[in-house]
């Protein structure tokens, strides 16, 4: 006989269902350029659905060397990210309300999966944008590719690339997911007394 799961034990669930939603409208990543002409910083910040941030003036440096320059018509996924992270949020939702053990193995499968590509196609467009440099630029340098996290030197500026809000909660969310199943788990393993 199996012991119906306890509505205490999907409260992680409302939550992370919550903060997948939230994360929506939060900016998820970003790069700051600092350079001797610029030392309070340059940002590129990525939200799911836009970028903001002081891309026409970074555009305009990029030039130089011949990057093609940022721009949201540039990545198409901002367009129907914000859909997939509500699917998402909807699905966490509806494990949560028909206390679902079996669902939630799926979608925690689902959502590490969804990471993995992320984080690939973040390196996949930084691999792009730093090693497809016009041949004609007027300033000549090694492609490059910029990390996903963590610093590096690009000519005379330094750039910092860095997860945020939004990358935060998504982190927060899958935690709680894992906890919910955990107590799934353990509840399930106890014998019916």
């Amino acid at each position: 006989m199996t012991r119906k799961v306890p509505v205490s034990f999907t409260i992680p669930l409302y939550l992370a269902a919550f903060l997948l939603a939230a994360s929506i409208f939060f900016p998820w990543w970003g790069m700051t350029f600092v350079a001797p002409q610029y030392p309070e910083g340059l940002e590129i910040i990525v939200y799911p659905y836009k970028m903001d941030g002081r891309i026409d003036i970074i555009n305009g440096l990029n030039h130089y060397i011949g990057m093609k320059p940022f721009s949201e018509a540039s990545f198409p996924e901002l367009r129907y990210l914000p859909y997939l992270i509500g699917g998402m949020a909807a699905l966490v939702l509806l494990a949560a309300i028909i206390r679902g053990k079996g669902w939630l193995y799926g979608i925690i499968a689902l959502f590490a999966a969804g990471g993995i590509a992320g984080l690939y196609d973040i390196h996949r467009w930084l691999y792009n944008f730093g090693t497809e440099l016009s041949p004609t630029a007027p300033i000549k340098i090694k492609p490059f590719v910029p990390p996903i996290l963590g610093r590096n030197q690009i000519a005379n500026f330094v750039t910092h690339s860095y997860f945020s809000y939004g990358s935060i909660m998504i982190g927060v969310a899958f935690l709680l997911m894992a906890l919910s199943l955990v107590l799934m788990e353990r509840h399930a393993r106890r014998r019916p007394s």
